[in-house]
């Protein structure tokens, strides 16, 4: 199976179970691995006949930042089944948000979550 990449993708948005995360917010990192066959689109080079990974973004964007949610890993979860609800010709999502600003006292690059969900 082949794969399309979204890496780095900053978005902010008020998730947290603190209380000042929900107040300031803060940014989250978002990479995105989105499994489906791309042979078509290898031979037919139409973007018609893949999965455009800026639709994705846009949509990633807007489910991401309408609501807020307590864990990191409800926020993955909401982002993978949109993923798979809209684009049909994804068969399987890896989603991993990254949290650089979480709010504990501690020297560290991220922390983070990640989730694979496949089409049934």
């Amino acid at each position: 199976m082949d794969k399309i990449l979204i890496r780095g993708l900053q978005l902010f948005a008020f998730h947290g179970v603190k209380e000042e995360e929900k107040r300031d917010g803060q940014t989250f990192i978002l990479d995105i691995d989105l499994y489906t066959d791309l042979s078509k689109a290898c031979h037919s080079d139409d973007v018609n006949d893949t999965v455009n990974y800026e639709k994705v973004v846009k949509t990633v964007q807007h489910v991401f930042t309408e609501e807020r949610y307590d864990l990191t890993e409800k926020c993955a979860e909401v982002v993978a089944d949109k993923i798979l609800n809209e684009y049909k010709k994804v068969q399987k999502v890896e989603v991993t948000i990254k949290k650089p600003e979480a709010p504990i006292n501690a020297d560290f690059d991220y922390m983070g979550v990640s989730i694979i969900r496949n089409r049934e």
